[in-house]
C-alpha cells in the first residue's frame, strides 16, 4: 500500500478483503484476538505526521478506541479523517494487519467504548489505572476507524528456526 491508494472520493463500498496471505476471516479472527496496542497515524493540522498506540476492540467490521476528548489527536482526526494502522506481534514469527481507514469521533459520555477496552486489557476495572480512566470529570470520546484497505502478513513459514516461545498466543 502506498499514497496513490488513498481514497480521495466518498467511500461506495466499506467493506474491505485484505490483500496478503490471510483471508478475511483470518485477519478478522487475529484483530479480535490481538491484545497488542494499535499503532495509529494520521496528519496534523500542519500537514505532518503523527503516530501513536491506543488499545482497540475490533467489531462490525470496523476498530474503536477510546480517548480523552483532550487528547492532541482528536484535533488532528477531526481536521483530517484519514489513517493508516497497524497490529502486529512484537516477537517472532512476526505477523498481523495494517491498513488504511477513515476516522470517526464521537462523544462517549457513559465510557461504554473505554470499559470495554479496559476490560479487554486489564481484565477488570480493580486497578488504580482503569479507576483514573474511568473518573466522572473525565471526557471520553470513541474513535471508530471504518478500514478502507487492508494488508496481511506472515512470516512463520520462513521464521521457522527462530520460532519465540509464546508463538501460540496470537499477541
Amino acid at each position: 500500500m502506498t499514497d496513490s491508494d488513498r481514497s480521495t472520493g466518498p467511500e461506495t463500498d466499506r467493506s474491505w478483503d485484505p490483500s496478503g496471505p490471510w483471508t478475511r476471516a483470518e485477519a478478522a479472527a487475529f484483530l479480535t484476538d490481538s491484545r497488542v496496542p494499535i499503532r495509529l497515524s494520521c496528519r496534523t493540522p500542519g500537514g505532518g505526521l503523527w503516530m501513536l498506540s491506543l488499545w482497540y476492540e475490533f467489531r462490525d467490521d470496523a476498530l474503536y478506541c477510546a480517548t480523552a476528548a483532550s487528547a492532541d489527536v482528536i484535533e488532528f482526526l477531526d481536521h483530517d479523517p484519514g489513517v493508516a494502522f497497524e497490529v502486529s506481534v512484537n516477537d517472532p514469527p512476526y505477523r498481523g494487519v495494517r491498513g488504511q481507514g477513515q476516522a470517526t469521533v464521537d462523544p462517549d459520555p457513559e465510557k461504554t467504548v473505554l470499559r470495554s477496552l479496559i476490560d479487554r486489557y486489564l481484565g477488570g476495572t480493580d486497578s488504580e489505572l482503569a479507576q483514573r480512566l474511568l473518573d466522572k470529570d473525565r471526557e471520553e470520546v470513541k474513535i471508530r476507524i471504518d478500514p478502507t484497505r487492508v494488508a496481511t502478513w506472515d512470516y512463520a513459514d520462513r521464521m521457522d528456526d527462530v520460532q519465540n516461545s509464546d508463538s501460540e498466543d496470537p499477541a
